[in-house]
């Protein structure tokens, strides 16, 4: 995702994919969230629903098919910068996913990417809400 220093909040969505005991997740490459873990997804284009969106955004950073579902979370992401000025803004919808077919690999905005599991997400470095989502779901425990 990028828009630095956005007029309006940007509309971003997120895929929950789990498969087994493994959730999909991608390291990303650009700020805000860079070098950080976190569910695959970007922004939603004009004209999608929040399903196509997430549909897209998980096959072009994982080349992972799925199948979009329900909402699971919304929360908002806002940065500033050392003057206080809005350097990112996102609202981020967050869709559970079934997994339809495909193997991780990373692309667009991702520099890695794969199926993890909760013991291998100990020592990552995992986005603040990605890991709060996790928990809130079930997948993780607090």
């Amino acid at each position: 995702m990028e828009s630095e220093y956005p007029e309006s909040p940007r509309l971003a969505v997120g895929g929950v994919v789990i498969r087994g005991r493994r959730v999909l997740l991608v390291r990303r490459a650009k700020a805000p969230s860079k070098g950080q873990w976190a569910i695959p997804g970007g922004r939603v284009e004009l004209g999608e629903t929040l399903q196509e969106a997430v549909e897209r955004e998980v096959f072009e950073e994982t080349g992972v098919r799925v199948q979009a579902g329900e909402i699971c979370h919304v929360f908002d992401v806002v940065r500033r910068d050392d003057a206080g000025r809005v350097r990112f803004h996102y609202v981020i919808v967050d869709l559970v996913a079934e997994y339809v077919s495909g193997e991780p690999r990373a692309a667009d905005d991702a520099s890695e990417a794969g199926w993890l599991s909760p013991d291998e997400l100990r020592d990552l470095t995992v986005n603040r809400n990605t890991r709060e989502l996790l928990k809130k779901i079930g997948f993780l425990r607090s």
